[in-house]
């Protein structure tokens, strides 16, 4: 019988000692046993430390590296320089993992592909319902998954939901220091794949708690997530032209979701910072021109903005707030 790929599963850890048992449990029960599991304790001020040395001296795969904090990205490149699978899969330390989630998407690479994506439910609770019936899979090229990434459908910016050969990944790493880090690596490891797969099949619980990254500093992250976008579009550019205007759209509206956002909710000099930030990336999409690429309504919203950009993000504004 041949061996199963070694599977390294790299988790990054900071404050989370509530959350971090339900994590490592359903990690270490996979039935897929050949696993390397990478904890990298980043400067945890709380109890979570601990807590991975505890599951190191219970499972042999474990192996912990304690860190001073450096942020979620630092982490995970330790980690991926740690790594020896043939295989990676990533999960972040406050959320948990259905039991056959990692033979199942090691089957799916099996058959050719260099990554392979589950859905996932979102989840406040330790008893997430995972689906065991079969689902719909498809296959799908790299420009036909970076297609569907840029419109936000599948193969979004999410990292944990996914297993990657190790040769996709290579050298690519996670930007550090910043308030997020998948949304500057997934379109740069999708664009070194050939063959993709995707099932709708659940097996990936994502908890929703108010203390963690995703709901901190909006400004910053808004800002973050739109420079990750326009260095997207430089790759396009490069990488994939046909897919210019789809990157390009993409970057004009999020613009005008993070201005519309802004508008609404941040006074004084963080609306300043951001208005400031969405017209630098704004200078360099223009002109943005109207094209039968795009829908009658994107073409629209085009157009007004050419008049007036934040005229046009105050309109949405009243039209969405009576819809």
């Amino acid at each position: 019988m041949r061996e199963q790929p070694l599977i390294s599963v790299i988790v990054p850890v900071y404050k989370v000692e509530k959350y971090l048992d339900r994590c490592l449990e359903s990690i270490t029960g996979q039935t897929y046993e050949n696993l390397e599991i990478l904890l990298v304790d980043d400067g945890s001020p709380d109890g979570s430390g601990a807590i991975c040395d505890r599951w190191a001296a219970r499972d042999s795969r474990i192996r912990v590296l304690h860190q001073p904090n450096r942020g979620g990205g630092a982490a995970r490149n330790a980690a991926l320089d740690m790594a020896s699978g043939q295989r990676i899969g990533f999960v972040d330390s406050d959320d948990y993992i259905a039991p056959h989630m990692y033979r199942y998407l090691s089957k799916l690479l099996d058959t050719g592909a260099d990554i392979a994506e589950c859905g996932y439910v979102e989840t406040e609770t330790d008893q997430a319902s995972f689906e065991e019936e079969r689902q719909e899979v498809r296959t799908y090229t790299r420009s036909e998954a970076m297609a569907e990434h840029i419109r936000d459908n599948v193969f979004r910016q999410l990292i944990w939901n996914k297993l990657y050969r190790r040769e996709v990944i290579g050298d690519t790493r996670f930007p550090v220091g910043t308030k997020i880090d998948d949304e500057f690596f997934t379109y740069r490891v999708l664009g070194s794949a050939h063959k993709l797969i995707r099932s709708e099949k659940i097996c990936y619980a994502y908890r929703q708690q108010p203390g963690s990254v995703m709901h901190q500093n909006g400004t910053l992250r808004a800002l973050e997530g739109l420079e990750a976008k326009r260095q997207r579009l430089a790759y396009l550019k490069e990488q994939m032209p046909a897919l210019v205007p789809e990157g390009k759209l993409s970057l004009f509206v999020s613009c005008m979701y993070t201005l519309q956002a802004g508008l609404k909710t941040l006074q004084g000099q963080e609306k300043e910072t951001l208005r400031r930030g969405v017209g630098e990336i704004l200078a360099e999409l223009r002109p943005l021109s109207i094209s039968r690429a795009y829908s009658w309504k994107d073409n629209l919203w085009i157009l007004m903005a050419k008049i007036s950009f934040e005229g046009t993000c105050r309109l949405r504004n009243l039209i969405f707030e009576r819809e």
